[in-house]
């Protein structure tokens, strides 16, 4: 009779701890705003390319190479990696973040912060705007 108890305490305890573990991996701040500003004369940058109606196309191949394992392949955030990062990647799709100019996103794409790379010595200038493209191509 205690054994049986004492299985029984162990196997919820067992149950509780999994049970917390998988509520603070679903726990997902992707959603929030996580506070990460661009300074305010980024938005004074003027994509060169915002319209060239296919630029996004171009930047594709760099977004699927560098990007999607960590923000998914749609930019919800849901990357392979995105699991044992934190902050969780951003949901590029977001409003909060689609409402950000041109200037900002290319501001943080070129600077990072961690856990996001930054891209100015693996990116020319050219790449990280079309790559602005291709993030507001993933709201359509």
């Amino acid at each position: 009779m205690y054994n049986k108890l004492l299985t029984h305490i162990l196997l919820l305890s067992i149950a509780a701890l999994f049970t917390l573990s998988f509520m603070a991996i679903a726990d997902s701040p992707q959603d929030e705003d996580t506070g990460w500003r661009a300074p305010a004369g980024a938005d004074t940058l003027k994509n060169p390319f915002s319209k060239d109606a296919d630029a996004w196309k171009k930047a594709e191949e760099t977004y699927n190479t560098l990007c999607v394992v960590c923000h998914g392949e749609k930019g919800l955030g849901d990357g392979i990696a995105a699991i044992a990062l934190k902050p969780r990647p951003t949901n590029l799709t977001l409003e909060r973040i689609q409402k950000q100019g041109d200037g900002a996103i290319f501001w943080k794409l070129t600077n990072g912060k961690a856990p996001m790379a930054p891209y100015k010595e693996s990116l020319t200038e050219e790449q990280r705007w079309q790559m602005v493209s291709f993030i507001r191509y993933l709201a359509e």
